[in-house]
């Protein structure tokens, strides 16, 4: 076994171990900080398997922007957990019921085989001036234009979704009218008063005359 298996295997059982606790953690910042995890290991094994620019682009894409901003999503929701607990309760037979369903079709895809598999094992000459970014890029808007665009619109969904997240009116918001500000003049907004720069303090009377003279009143 080489150093590359051995890398690979590690990736591989790390990634496993991060995808299982997404699902089993209780606390969602946490299941977000165990899939940023898992995003590193994956980008690892495509390291592995001369695929650079596919695991730069998971890093930075994923890792980078998405993972952050679900993780300030979450924690800015406030989420309940609690409530979370007990809505899983509620959706476990769902759950469980998919789970079957994915485990199933995996079964069955590996019993049944994949078609035209007799040459996986054999080498290819690769021309050494092969650009993997220039070819991914040609594939993917020639042959794959559609699937590509319609992953720039659930994009485009999934930002409009946390705009609108954000954009949560409640009763006790102080917020500002720009209007307001901008029709007021600088004669409202300052006005200069005059006053002595020095002012003489007022004598104060000590606390013994003050009560000297109180009980002077009160006696007939």
């Amino acid at each position: 076994m080489d150093v590359r298996t051995i890398f690979f295997y590690l990736f591989a059982a790390v990634l496993l171990f991060s995808a299982v606790r997404v699902i089993t953690a209780r606390n969602p910042v946490h299941a977000v900080l165990y899939l940023i995890f898992a995003f590193s290991q994956a980008a690892g094994i495509w390291l592995l398997m001369r695929a650079e620019f596919l695991a730069i682009l998971l890093v930075m894409v994923y890792l980078g922007a998405v993972m952050v901003l679900f993780l300030f999503v979450v924690m800015m929701l406030d989420i309940r957990i609690e409530r979370l607990q007990g809505s899983l309760k509620k959706h476990l037979p769902l759950a469980l019921l998919i789970f079957a369903v994915i485990v199933g079709q995996m079964i069955a895809v590996l019993w049944i085989g994949f078609p035209s598999t007799d040459a996986a094992g054999e080498l290819i000459a690769i021309n050494p001036d092969y650009n993997n970014t220039k070819e991914l890029g040609i594939l993917m808007y020639t042959e794959y234009v559609l699937p590509v665009q319609v992953a720039g619109v659930i994009l485009l969904v999934g930002m409009i979704a946390a705009i609108a997240l954000t954009l949560r009116k409640r009763e006790d918001n102080k917020m500002t009218d720009p209007a307001l500000q901008i029709a007021v003049k600088a004669k409202d907004r300052v006005r200069i008063v005059k006053m002595a720069a020095v002012k003489k303090a007022e004598p104060v009377e000590s606390t013994q005359t003050q009560s000297d003279a109180v009980q002077g009143e009160v006696k007939p």
